[in-house]
């Protein structure tokens, strides 16, 4: 399979680690990164070596200060959409729920903004098509 200019399909994937976190609203946590204007679910790329949920376990720390055991993170599978930050390419997601109890997320490394929105906020932001077409709260 190739894309309409030519190059191969795979090169066109950007695989990452995703989580889901819900609060006792039902609210889902969404992070921007600096330079870029959609929110989306922290997480990120792995480094070499790392395990899916390992991968998730340190972009939490890094990015939120969120200390989530990659033996607790639950699978929720595999997902893909549209990259919401790099036209033509699509995102290859390993999506992992978890739950933070009382741990507060603060913004770190390349984190700009984060935000707890239910589906009636996002009407009102631009959400990356992962976030959007799998997991808002309903």
């Amino acid at each position: 399979m190739t894309t309409s200019d030519g190059a191969p399909a795979r090169s066109r994937s950007i695989h990452v680690s995703a989580a889901v976190i819900v609060n006792e609203r039902g609210q889902l946590l969404l992070v921007r990164k600096a330079g870029t204007t959609a929110f989306m679910q922290p997480g990120g790329k792995p480094e070499p070596g790392e395990s899916p949920s390992q991968t998730l376990s340190r972009e939490l720390l890094e990015e939120l200060g969120l200390s989530v055991d990659a033996e607790e993170l639950r699978p929720l599978g595999s997902y893909t959409a549209a990259a919401a930050n790099e036209p033509g390419f699509l995102v290859v997601a390993d999506v992992f729920e978890t739950d933070i109890g009382s741990q507060q997320p603060v913004i770190g490394a390349e984190i700009e903004e984060l935000r707890w929105i239910t589906r009636a906020d996002a009407e009102h932001l631009e959400v990356a098509p992962l976030a959007r077409e799998n997991f808002l709260p309903r």
